[in-house]
């Protein structure tokens, strides 16, 4: 009998003990699109781990980057807030029905999107124009009013508009 406990144990424990490092190292290695975001927060990332979820681009940095998360928790990586609402519109979701983060590079931190103020003349990653800020100041444009820009086409990635824009 004690030489069944003793060979059970034998390879009873290190099954487990491997079991649990994997387990580990699966949480670990984990990428943020896997994780099920119960706090809505937005997430960190590792320059080149993560696409966006419209233009399948690797986000480098977080500069003018959005987070959406989603009634089922997951969360979806945008290199441009212009992508976030290009893709919003794509899967037929409200903004008003999830959560949106963009960064705001006045204060180096994410905030929420649907109350940031928004300037339409910046050089972002897909030329859309869009950066965010907290502190809305004259000259700016709500959520509202860049999401409507946004999907009229009415962006820095139009050259006609560019053009006026710039003032070229």
């Amino acid at each position: 009998m004690k030489k069944k406990i003793g060979v059970f144990i034998l390879v009873l424990f290190p099954l487990l003990a491997l079991g649990g490092l994997f387990w580990f190292l699966h949480v670990k290695h984990q990428l943020p699109t896997q994780i099920v975001n119960k706090e809505k927060m937005p997430l960190e990332f590792k320059d080149n781990t993560v696409t966006c979820a419209l233009c399948n681009m690797y986000l480098v940095g977080e500069k003018h980057t959005a987070q959406i998360i989603t009634n089922d928790l997951k969360t979806h990586f945008f290199d441009d807030i212009g992508c976030a609402i290009l893709w919003l519109k794509e899967q037929k979701i409200d903004p008003e029905t999830i959560t949106l983060w963009v960064f705001s590079t006045e204060i180096n931190r994410y905030i929420d999107a649907l109350k940031a103020s928004y300037t339409f003349t910046e050089e972002t990653p897909m030329l859309y124009g869009f950066a965010a800020y907290e502190n809305p100041k004259e000259g700016m444009i709500d959520f509202t009013e860049m999401r409507l820009r946004m999907l009229r086409g009415e962006n820095m990635s139009d050259p006609k508009i560019r053009q006026r824009l710039k003032g070229h």
